[in-house]
Parts: C-alpha cells; sequence; structure tokens
C-alpha cells in the first residue's frame, strides 16, 4: 500500500512524497504511536533493508518535486527546527539518495546528515551526482546503515541544543 507523506521540498515549500508503507499506526493505552521498532511490520522491515520503500518517489521526481539525487525530503514540522546553516539543505531539491545517504544513512546523527547535505548543496554537480548514484547502488546492495544504533529507524529530530 502507498502512503503520502508531506515533506519539505526546495526553498521549505511542502510537496507530497509516496512512499509503500512500512509500519502500522498503532498506538499505546496513551494514545501515543508506539515505538518504531513495534510498528515495523516484517514486510517493512524487508522493504526499508532493499530501500524498496523508497521506489514510490520516482513519480515526485517526473513530476518535478524531486530529484534523483540531493538531500532528503524530511518532514515539515523539521523546517522549523534546522539552524540558519542547516536550513540551507533547502536550497535544492530533495532527492531519493543523497551524499549523506550513500555516507553512512541513519547509522549518522542528525547533526552528520545535515552537515553532509549542506556540504552536497556547497558541492553539487553532475559529477557528484554520478558517484552518489554509484555509491547507492552499492550501499543497497551492502544495505548499509539502514537504521540507527539502538532504533528501527531513526530518531525524530528535535533541532540543535
Amino acid at each position: 500500500m502507498v502512503l503520502r507523506q508531506e515533506r519539505a521540498g526546495r526553498g521549505g515549500v511542502a510537496i507530497v512524497v509516496p512512499k509503500f508503507r512500512t509500519m502500522t499506526d498503532e498506538r499505546g493505552s496513551d494514545g501515543e504511536l508506539l515505538p518504531d521498532a513495534d510498528r515495523l511490520t516484517p514486510l517493512g522491515s524487508r522493504l526499508r533493508s532493499l530501500s524498496l520503500d523508497e521506489l514510490p518517489q520516482l513519480w515526485s521526481v517526473l513530476k518535478g518535486d524531486m530529484s534523483l539525487v540531493g538531500p532528503r525530503p524530511l518532514p515539515m514540522k523539521y523546517v522549523e527546527r534546522y539552524s540558519a546553516e542547516q536550513r540551507r539543505r533547502l536550497d535544492v531539491k530533495p532527492g531519493i539518495t543523497g551524499w549523506a545517504q550513500v555516507s553512512g544513512r541513519n547509522a549518522l546523527s542528525w547533526p552528520e546528515k545535515l552537515a553532509l547535505d549542506v556540504w552536497y548543496v556547497d558541492n553539487a554537480s553532475v559529477w557528484l551526482d554520478i558517484r552518489i548514484l554509484a555509491r547507492t547502488v552499492m550501499s543497497v546492495v551492502r544495505r548499509d546503515g539502514v537504521s540507527a544504533d539502538g532504533h528501527a529507524t531513526m530518531p525524530e529530530f528535535m533541532g540543535e541544543t
């Protein structure tokens, strides 16, 4: 099943990003969503490990909302949490893969990932994009950095403290 999520596109403008559903919306007795590890379905885990949950985003590339390469589109609520430097990641179209994805993916901390996104903005070129696409294939085959240490996916970005 495909779900649509609102994410921050170029300039912080909201875009709708399609993804395969990999988690349930199961909530605890307090009404809060259960931790990702408890909501991740067996099929969802497999799709994520192979990075197949991102395939529907090719539609966003065809529509012009995204590129193949660029910083990953993150939830709109993160935009207000970015520092001025981190906000620069919004200067380019988001991508299905990016420099942070091939440099550690979810095994990186948020500050590391966002710094790599800004580095990409400053150094973007056709040759860098080709390098990222080639490294993406290797990362997917090796299943590098699918989840952060101690997490099923990645903890929420709460901003710099």
